[in-house]
């Protein structure tokens, strides 16, 4: 399986699709039925940013593999109830082979629920908060090519994003780990041009009620 100058990799159904997922089957099932996809629920929002803490050194695959022990060891990322974890909850996930065992990022965890929950009685929502962030379209570049992509792993609203949240007191939240969410939320439409799921994800953005 080859990469084009495009960055695509075509599949064995004759589609192309954004180079990253590798050809992996369960890479390219994230791909196609998850990232980019428009998310407005507080939940998997708040799943997502955390996990992408996680990833932090590590691939997106290996986070990928474990989330659903994730799910487990977080009580399925309901922040309310991470909010009040504590000391043995953190023992537990330290002594649980299943996720990454990184006291900091566990506890960066806990402290980010508790957070989350100021951020919902702000503005409402997880959703609303993050949605106010989505890019005006003089941001974003004419065309998602594989060159922009691969040059952009922030972007000026990571950046004022990060910022905001490190002032309301989250962590692991840096520009680059809040792009990664952006772009996994639906934020944004980062599908290189020429991918299957570019126009149908663009599509599901048009069509989605703000928050």
């Amino acid at each position: 399986m080859e990469t084009t100058a495009e960055g695509l990799i075509r599949g064995e159904d004759g589609l192309d699709r954004c180079f990253w997922h590798g050809g992996l089957d369960d890479y390219r099932r994230y791909h196609d039925e998850e990232w980019g996809r428009p998310v407005t629920d507080d939940i998997r929002l708040f799943e997502k940013i955390c996990l992408e803490g996680f990833q932090s050194g590590l691939s997106w695959l290996t986070i990928l593999r474990k989330r659903d022990n994730f799910r487990a060891a977080f009580a399925g990322f309901d922040f309310h109830a991470v909010a009040r974890f504590g000391d043995e909850d953190i023992a537990r996930c330290l002594a649980d082979a299943g996720i990454i065992r990184h006291r900091g990022k566990i506890v960066s965890t806990i402290n980010n629920a508790r957070r989350a929950i100021d951020l919902t009685a702000e503005f409402g929502s997880l959703s609303r908060y993050f949605w106010s962030y989505e890019p005006d379209a003089s941001e974003r570049p004419k065309r998602m090519d594989y060159a922009t992509l691969k040059a952009n792993p922030t972007s000026p609203t990571s950046i004022r994003l990060s910022k905001d949240l490190k002032k309301r007191g989250w962590t692991f939240v840096g520009p680059t780990t809040v792009y990664a969410f952006m772009q996994a939320m639906g934020l944004v439409n980062d599908h290189i041009e020429g991918c299957c799921r570019r126009v149908p994800t663009e599509e599901l953005r048009t069509r989605l009620v703000r928050p």
